[in-house]
């Protein structure tokens, strides 16, 4: 058992992983994360429970997959009514407050903290109907996202990056004001909204990535990528084009690295607040991103797919009682952080708890290794059909009902640029997938009716974007 200690969670929002020093990259500008993972443990094989926000953020609070509560999507999003880890610490005295983005349905909802600070929930309480699985979004393409990355990347601005300055702010505000004298230990939720496009950022951070000079994105090229109908599919309803202007990629890439830049700077004042109120002896920090973004990689922008720039998440843990400097290789899952951070902090679960999908990291930040599987389910706009990944050792099976199935070798094949023939391997895979969920059955629950059916979606037209507390809506054009 962990020896309970106060606990800073740090999330962002849409940060591949590949993208920090601590992950390898050569040219990511992240000394803070850096410092958490040398201070601590990295994961090198966590996910997401879903490469979209709404559903990745109800995943994490509720510890359980999207097939297991009903937020399937971005329209259908975290209310309370399933019981959170937040709300599991606060029913036992733990204070328990989150700054910044949650994405959840409103804060008249009992979300489970004992408060919400400049809390940025879903736009208008549900979301954007266009965001549904309905197996009819042949006629709902989203023109506007290759503009969001495509010419709206480099220098510049954008909301979320002045909201993340306020968060920052009220973190040290808040470690000031309560970091001392509590009955228990706390847990505080620090939720930035970058490095979410656009990838607009002021010249100077712009700068620490010249163009000429950043890695691309692998296989952005449509000759250097496999073809697959359900990846054809995404790019058609989310109007990627064939990519095939290097300078607007490096582009993307430099506007990508300069906002993660921004993300780390923020996430080094929280650290400093941390310091200067002498609260890192007792206080762990644990850092993760609802999902990643593939800015190109296999010819996509965005997210809403199993590739493991989209669906994998930088996972760090440090602080008492984590082994500096470790690397663990044991797969993880943001499901596996509601048993992880009740033991962190010393709160018990609870029967109801028992067939929670995850278990606790602990064992794993210490090395006891234990076999384990990786899971992730998508129901969203893209997407045909429901998709279902599994990961086991080296092979990733990605399961799209009605449509075959891609296998990955991650270890020859780190980039998953071709699919393995091996069908025994995939039958194993599958066979272990339907032990998890009945993938046609989730499919059929998924495009269940909501919100009025096709004619609804129809009317919405544009997705529009949650925009920061104090700023107007954005709608993609």
């Amino acid at each position: 058992m962990a020896t309970p200690t106060n606990l800073v969670i740090l999330l962002s929002d849409n940060h591949n992983r590949a993208l920090a020093g601590c992950y390898g990259h050569p040219q990511a500008t992240t000394p803070n994360l850096d410092r958490i993972a040398a201070r601590g443990v990295r994961f090198t094989d966590a996910y997401s429970a879903s490469p979209l926000c709404c559903p990745a953020r109800a995943a994490l609070a509720t510890g359980r997959f999207p097939h297991q509560t009903g937020y399937f999507d971005n329209a259908i999003v975290y209310d309370g009514r399933v019981p959170s880890w937040m709300r599991r610490l606060r029913e036992q005295g733990h204070m328990v407050t989150s700054i910044g983005k949650l994405h959840f349905r409103g804060a008249d909802d009992d979300n489970g903290f004992s408060e919400e600070l400049l809390p940025m929930h879903i736009l208008n309480g549900k979301g954007g109907v266009h965001m549904l699985l309905r197996g009819f979004d042949e006629e709902q393409v989203n023109r506007g996202q290759w503009e969001l990355y495509m010419e709206r990347s480099g220098t510049g601005s954008a909301p979320y990056q002045s909201f993340d300055v306020q968060i920052t702010a009220a973190a040290q505000g808040w470690l000031r004001a309560h970091g001392r004298g509590q009955a228990k230990p706390w847990v505080l939720f620090v939720s930035y909204p970058s490095p979410h496009p656009p990838f607009a950022v002021p010249e100077r951070l712009y700068r620490l990535h010249p163009e000429g000079a950043v890695e691309l994105p692998r296989h952005y090229r449509p000759e250097e990528r496999a073809r697959h109908p359900a990846v054809e599919h995404l790019r058609h309803i989310m109007g990627t084009r064939p990519i095939t202007d290097e300078r607007a990629v490096r582009r993307i890439t430099a506007g990508y690295l300069g906002l993660v830049a921004h993300l780390d700077e923020q996430i080094g004042q929280v650290l400093a607040a941390l310091d200067e109120e002498g609260l890192l002896a007792t206080t762990r920090v644990l850092y993760t991103s609802d999902h990643g973004d593939l800015y190109g990689e296999h010819g996509l922008l965005g997210k809403s797919c199993m590739y493991e720039g989209s669906i994998g998440v930088p996972l760090l843990i440090s602080g008492p009682g984590v082994p500096a400097g470790g690397v663990s290789a044991e797969i993880a899952s943001h499901v596996d952080l509601f048993p992880t951070i009740a033991e962190t902090v010393g709160a018990e679960l609870l029967p109801e708890d028992a067939d929670l999908p995850g278990r606790s990291l602990w064992p794993a930040l210490h090395g006891e290794a234990r076999a384990r599987i990786g899971f992730a389910e998508y129901h969203a706009t893209g997407a045909k059909s429901g998709v279902f990944m599994l990961r086991k050792d080296r092979h990733k099976l990605v399961y799209y009902v009605g449509m075959p199935a891609q296998l990955f070798d991650l270890d020859d094949d780190p980039g998953e640029a071709g699919e393995l023939a091996q069908p025994a391997v995939a039958r194993e895979l599958e066979a272990e997938l339907r032990t998890i969920c009945d993938p046609e059955a989730v499919d059929a629950a998924a495009k269940a009716e909501f919100w009025g059916g096709k004619e609804a979606v129809a009317r919405e037209g544009s997705l529009v974007f949650t925009p920061p507390p104090g700023h107007a809506a954005e709608i993609e054009r």
